[in-house]
């Protein structure tokens, strides 16, 4: 039951997932995932969420926190009996993802790449659970991205870098993770006039191939891991962005690190015209219903930020 089995067809109007009736069961361990179906009205269906999903609909629901997503209880979701298990590729693990399966539940894992992908997921939940209501708050959600397009086709382009990890090697030399091409956040940007400047960088590995440092040694990554390369110092100050959105998750980068930034990186366009910024993630990797949140605020945001 993989994202290519069952996307929508042309419009997405198609139920793709072939339940003779909506799920009663439902366990989603995808943050944006269950906020959606919240958003779409059909959560009376949820029994089991992961513990880092917040929301004030919660109190007083006897819903099971069974986990984190890369690290949730099998054995709780299993004593669920859910209908039906939702999952994602960059939230959950391969791992983890295979052990439900193994125990014969019916797990639907997506990995949207592209806005409109995200929009056709949103277009299954909704016939999913044979609900109008949800049709129509999707069908509103994609004439606004359609909207939306048009407005912003015009945009002045700009490049940009957004890590969405850092760390270190042994040695103390520091990293940062970011995604390419392949993937919503790199999609959702260029509507809005964003040059991704690694858009055509894949992962390698070791970590140490990924920084520059010596030949690749191991496998290809999984699919999954290939749209978010490793980088290192040299690198990104060839790449000079204009500017560097720096995400609060799922990392959570603050103040401290556009200080790290400023002083390892002086020569570059950002950090020169002081176009380094902390944003809200959820703004730029959430998909499903959040969508229409970064429709509304993200434009705006971004002219603010591109002000010299």
């Amino acid at each position: 039951m993989d994202e290519d089995q069952t996307r929508p067809k042309g419009n997405g109007h198609k139920d793709a997932l072939h339940f003779s009736q909506p799920p009663r069961r439902v366990v989603s361990l995808v943050p944006y995932m269950t906020e959606s179906l919240f958003d779409l009205g059909v959560a009376d269906a949820l029994v089991g969420v992961t513990d880092n999903y917040h929301r004030a609909e919660l109190e007083g629901r006897s819903l099971v926190r069974v986990g984190g997503p890369k690290d949730f209880r099998v054995d709780a979701i299993v004593d669920l009996q859910p209908d039906l298990v939702l999952a994602n590729w960059e939230d959950n693990t391969l791992d983890g993802v295979n052990a439900l399966r193994e125990t014969g539940l019916a797990v639907w894992v997506t990995m949207p790449k592209t806005v409109r992908t995200s929009v056709d997921i949103l277009w299954t939940l909704a016939n999913l659970f044979r609900s109008q209501s949800a049709r129509l708050r999707v069908q509103t959600l994609e004439m606004t991205l359609d909207w939306a397009i048009s407005a912003y086709e015009a945009r002045r382009p700009f490049t940009y870098f957004c890590p969405v990890w850092f760390d270190r090697i042994p040695q103390g030399l520091p990293w940062w993770m970011t995604f390419n091409q392949d993937t919503y956040s790199n999609d959702l940007l260029q509507l809005f006039g964003g040059s991704n400047v690694f858009e055509g960088r894949e992962r390698r590995q070791p970590l140490e191939a990924d920084m520059g440092f010596q030949e690749r040694t191991e496998g290809e990554p999984h699919d999954f891991e290939r749209c978010y390369p490793r980088l290192g110092e040299a690198e990104i100050r060839s790449a000079a962005p204009e500017l560097i959105l720096l995400s609060c998750e799922p990392y959570g980068f603050g103040e401290v690190d556009i200080l790290l930034i400023q002083e390892m990186f002086q020569d570059l366009p950002a950090v020169q015209n002081r176009r380094i910024h902390l944003v809200d993630g959820a703004l730029i990797t959430w998909q499903g219903t959040q969508l229409a949140r970064s429709l509304r605020e993200l434009p705006a945001l971004l002219d603010s930020f591109l002000e010299v």
